[in-house]
C-alpha cells in the first residue's frame, strides 16, 4: 500500500517522464522505511526541479554532506566538539508534521524553550510524527498537534523540539542514544543562539504546550522555567511567549511605581526582564546557574557552553565530576572570556589553578559584576594543562591599603607605588570593590587590554615564581583613566609571557 501511494505521488507531482529514476528515488524510500509524510517533507523542497535524477543526486549530496560535517565535528581522541555551531540532527517539519533529519531544510529552525513538568504529570506518547523511535515525553494535558498549530500560526515552518528532535530514553536503540547525546546535547545551545529577529526563540513558561497561568509557589518550584539548568541558554535575542491567553500575566498592567497588582506577577516580570544578559557577560550567566536545579548534576555545567561563549565543547558525558567538566569548559572558553575569571574575579582558585575559580566557588561565592570590552590574550596547553598569559605586566609595583578585608559592598581605596628605570617612584590610585584582603607587599602584575583603548584598567596581581610563573592573589583597578593613561605614559608597563598557576 505504502509503495503504491508513493508511486502516485511522485508520478502526480513530477509527471510521467523519466520512470527509472522516478523509480530510484521510490525504491530509496522504501528501502529506508519512510511513510508518506517523510517523503513529502524530503521532497517538498525540490520538487520543482524537472529532472528526478537531479532531485536524487541533491538529496543524496546534502545528506552526505551533513554527515561529513558531523563526523568532524567530534574529536573523539580528545572527547572534544570542535564545531559548536553545528546544525541540529533533526528537526520538525510542521509543514509535512514529521521529525526529519535537518539537512532537508533550507533555513534554520525556530526553536522552541519549554521545562519539563513532574514525572507523575508527563505521559509518554509514541506517535507518527517522530516514526515512533522512542517515547516523547509531554505533559498530560498538552497535545502534539496543538503545539504544531500554534507554531503554525506564529509563521513557523521548521522547529527544534528536544522531546521530538532529540533521541529520548525509553526507545529501542538506547546505545544509539547515548553516542548521539555525545554531539547533540553539547551543541543544542546553538539553535537557540541562532535564532534571529526573524525566527524567534518560542518560550512555554508554564510547561510544554501548556497555557501560561500563574499561582502562588510556580517561580519558587524546582520545575520552574526561571529555575532549570537548560533555560539559561534558551533565552535567543528575542522572544516569543507561548500559551499566551488574553487573562494571562503577560496582559497585567503596572500599577503605582511601575509594580504590578500583586507582589507575584511583579516578581514574574522582573524574572522574565532579567533573563536577557550580555553577550560577554560571564558572571550574569554564572550567576544565573547558581540559581538553577536539573535532574543530571552535570546539565549545570553543560548548559553553560553557549553563555561562556567556547571555541570548541566539552563532549557530554554524565560520568564526569563537576569539577572535571568545568574544568574542561574553562579551557574550551575564548580568551576574552577566560580573561574575566583571571582580571575581574578577585579570589583565589580552591583547585587546581589559582589563576580562577572552581566550580563551587562560581556556584557558592557571591560573584563580581561584568566587565565590558575585556580583552586578553590568552592560551592553554592540552599536552601540559599550562595556561599562558601574554599581556601588559608591571614587574614589580608595591600594593597597599588593602590590608584588612571589607564588609560585602564597600569599595576600598588604595595605591600603586612603581619605580621607573630611573629610580623614581611613581604613585597612582587604586581601588577594590571586593572584600579580599591584599597583603601590602611588592607584587606581579598582569593588566587588561581592551577593545577600544590603549590602557589597562584592571590588573591581577599576584606572586613571581621562577620560570616566569604567576600565582594571583587578587585583582585591583585604576581609579580612573587619568591614573591609567599616566601609568602607560611613564613607560612603566611591559608586555610579557606568563606561565599562570
Amino acid at each position: 500500500m505504502f509503495g503504491h501511494w508513493l508511486w502516485k505521488f511522485l508520478i502526480g507531482t513530477l509527471g510521467h517522464y523519466q520512470e527509472r529514476s522516478l523509480l530510484s528515488i521510490l525504491e530509496d524510500f522504501i528501502e529506508r522505511d519512510y511513510d508518506f509524510g517523510t517523503a513529502y517533507a524530503l521532497l517538498r523542497l525540490v520538487w520543482n526541479i524537472h529532472s528526478p535524477s537531479t532531485i536524487q543526486f541533491i538529496l543524496r549530496k546534502r545528506e552526505e554532506k551533513n554527515r561529513e560535517r558531523r563526523q568532524r565535528a567530534l574529536e573523539g581522541n580528545v572527547n572534544r566538539i570542535v564545531d559548536p555551531n553545528l546544525t541540529p540532527r533533526r528537526v520538525w517539519d510542521l509543514c509535512s508534521n514529521r521529525v526529519v533529519p535537518s539537512w532537508i531544510a533550507d533555513k534554520r529552525p525556530t526553536p522552541i524553550s519549554h521545562a519539563w513538568v513532574d514525572e507523575e504529570d508527563r505521559v509518554d506518547v509514541l506517535t507518527l510524527i517522530n516514526g515512533k523511535e522512542w517515547p516523547v515525553p509531554i505533559p498530560k494535558d498538552a497535545d502534539l498537534n496543538l503545539i504544531r498549530i500554534e507554531m503554525l500560526n506564529l509563521g513557523v515552518e521548521y522547529t527544534w523540539l528536544d522531546v521530538l528532535c532529540l533521541r529520548q530514553k525509553g526507545g529501542s536503540r538506547e546505545d544509539l542514544r547515548v553516542e548521539e547525546w555525545r554531539l547533540d546535547v553539547p551543541t543544542i545551545g546553538a539553535v537557540y543562539q541562532a535564532a534571529d529577529e526573524r525566527d524567534k526563540v518560542v518560550i512555554y513558561l508554564n510547561g510544554l504546550g501548556r497555557p501560561l497561568r500563574l499561582k502562588d509557589g510556580d517561580l519558587d518550584s524546582d520545575r520552574s522555567w526561571f529555575r532549570r539548568a537548560w533555560t539559561v541558554q534558551e533565552v535567543g535575542e528575542v522572544r516569543t511567549i507561548a500559551g499566551d491567553m488574553p487573562d494571562g500575566p503577560m496582559h497585567a498592567q503596572r500599577i503605582d511605581g511601575g509594580n504590578y497588582e500583586t507582589a507575584l506577577l511583579t516578581r514574574f516580570h522582573d524574572q522574565l526582564n532579567s533573563v536577557w544578559r550580555g553577550p560577554d557577560h560571564i558572571f550574569a550567566a554564572l550567576a544565573g546557574m547558581q540559581k538553577r536545579v536539573s535532574t543530571n548534576p552535570i546539565d549545570r555545567v553543560a548548559g553553560l557552553a553557549f553563555p561562556l561563549r567556547p571555541r570548541t565543547i566539552p563532549a557530554y558525558d554524565e560520568s564526569k565530576t563537576l569539577e572535571d567538566a568545568w574544568t574542561a569548559l574553562v579551557n574550551a572558553m575564548e580568551p576574552k572570556m577566560r580573561a574575566h575569571l583571571l582580571l575581574v574575579y578577585p579570589g583565589v582558585g580552591l583547585g587546581c589553578k589559582t589563576w580562577r575559580p572552581t566550580w563551587d566557588q562560581v556556584m557558592m561565592e557571591p560573584l563580581p559584576k561584568d566587565v565590558d570590552n575585556l580583552l586578553a590574550h590568552f592560551q592553554h596547553d592540552d599536552e601540559t594543562d599550562e595556561d599562558w598569559f601574554d599581556g601588559p605586566c608591571i614587574e614589580k609595583g608595591h600594593v597597599l591599603g588593602f590590608n584588612a578585608s571589607s564588609a560585602e559592598g564597600h569599595d576600598r581605596c588604595g595605591e600603586l607605588v612603581v619605580e621607573a628605570a630611573d629610580g623614581i617612584a611613581h604613585t597612582f590610585k587604586i581601588h577594590v570593590t571586593h572584600r579580599f584582603p591584599i597583603p601590602e607587599d611588592t607584587y606581579t602584575l598582569l593588566g587588561s587590554d581592551t577593545y577600544q583603548t590603549s590602557w589597562s584598567y584592571l590588573w591581577a596581581v599576584g606572586r613571581r615564581l621562577p620560570d616566569q610563573r604567576f600565582e594571583k592573589v587578587s585583582v585591583i583597578m585604576m581609579d580612573n583613566r587619568i591614573e591609567a593613561h599616566r601609568l602607560k605614559d611613564l613607560s612603566l608597563v611591559t608586555r610579557s609571557r606568563n606561565v599562570l598557576i
